[in-house]
């Protein structure tokens, strides 16, 4: 297998999940629970800059995390805002969600529960998923600004040990078939693939990248 072709056509689907945002100052941080907690410290980070003035981590456990954290994924990321300095009274939780619209819409409950509704939102996830989050968020909460963001880490140096490239790289392509089939069954808006990025997938697919494909 030419390991060099296969980075090749990661690189481009990376690069395509990624929307390239521009920070603005908004009204809520909001991080979706993962197993990359590089998230939740880039999500405290942000917090700490002033990006804006409250943190909400969510996720309790999904497909990724199980039997990973000895607790939701929301209570495992706000261990480690408050470890990183944000201060107790600015952090939410919402530790029932176990996929990514129930990430959006279980945390737009709790904040309306409170009498919060955020102008903007800063939306944090991995940096292979800022595009299926974001089509994901707009679908559950329609008309809402957002800005979509993840940790600042280079395709070639994000694998770590539970995060290897080939997982990286299934991940990543199921992910684009998701972009690709999710606005039909509801749980996305349409996003558009170019030619070429399908053609990459296209190709993963035919060297053995299908383990997180839907059926």
């Amino acid at each position: 297998m030419n390991e060099a072709r296969i980075d090749e056509l990661a690189q481009k689907i990376w690069d395509y999940h990624h929307l390239n945002h521009q920070l603005e100052k908004s009204d809520l941080i909001l991080a979706l629970g993962s197993n990359d907690l590089r998230v939740a410290e880039y999500a405290a980070d942000l917090y700490l800059q002033g990006w804006a003035p409250r943190l909400m981590l969510s996720g309790n456990v999904g497909a990724l995390t199980s039997g990973m954290f000895t607790k939701p994924e929301a209570e495992t990321f706000a261990d480690i805002a408050r470890q990183k300095g944000v201060p107790e009274d600015a952090i939410l939780t919402e530790p029932r969600s176990t996929n990514t619209g129930e990430n959006v819409r279980f945390s737009r409950e709790i904040l309306a529960a409170r009498g919060l509704d955020p102008a903007r939102i800063i939306l944090v996830q991995k940096p292979y998923m800022e595009r299926r989050a974001y089509a994901t968020f707009a679908q559950n909460w329609p008309n809402k600004p957002v800005l979509v963001t993840s940790p600042p880490i280079a395709f070639a140096d994000y694998p770590v040990a539970h995060l290897p490239k080939e997982l990286v790289i299934n991940i990543m392509v199921g992910d684009l078939q998701r972009i690709r089939d999710y606005p039909a069954k509801g749980f996305q808006i349409p996003q558009e693939i170019p030619a070429d990025i399908w053609q990459a997938f296209e190709e993963l697919v035919a060297l053995g990248f299908n383990r997180h494909l839907i059926n």
